[in-house]
């Protein structure tokens, strides 16, 4: 039962991972809007997170309706501090979307869910920058 629990959800999400998550963000950020920050922020990034992921998230799925009311943090860092390491493919997704200044200015968080059941839904990224006016702000959601 749990095989056939776990390939229906495998399967699903392969479904609906189009729906879920977008190739490219709706609308990119207009850079006289953003803040600019530094790791310095880390801190208040993460305080801004626990708004943020559910405004992004929800908090499941059918069938697992608390999918993504836990979740930690595996990375959370500015674009330009992610150049040299494993999560340097993002900031070149992000400067391709919305350009170098933009990307710039923006963090990638990564994200780890636990109570998901399998790896595609396990995992998110999403891209943030801070507004000058209305301070952080999720700008595209990869997973």
């Amino acid at each position: 039962m749990k095989m056939l629990t776990l390939m229906t959800i495998t399967i699903t999400s392969m479904i609906s991972a189009p729906i879920l998550g977008s190739a490219q963000p709706e609308k990119c950020p207009v850079l006289s809007e953003l803040e600019a920050t530094s790791i310095k922020d880390r801190e208040e990034i993460i305080r801004a997170l626990t708004t943020l992921i559910p405004k992004t998230y929800g908090t499941g799925l059918e069938g697992f309706p608390d999918l993504y009311t836990r979740w930690n943090i595996v990375t959370a860092k500015p674009f330009p501090k992610t150049v040299g390491n494993e999560d340097e493919a993002y900031f070149g997704m992000a400067k391709t979307f919305c350009g170098k200044e933009i990307a710039e200015k923006s963090w990638l968080v990564r994200l780890d869910f636990p109570k998901a059941p399998g790896a595609n839904l396990a995992q998110g990224q999403i891209f943030l920058a801070k507004s000058k006016e209305k301070g952080w702000f999720v700008w595209f959601r990869y997973h």
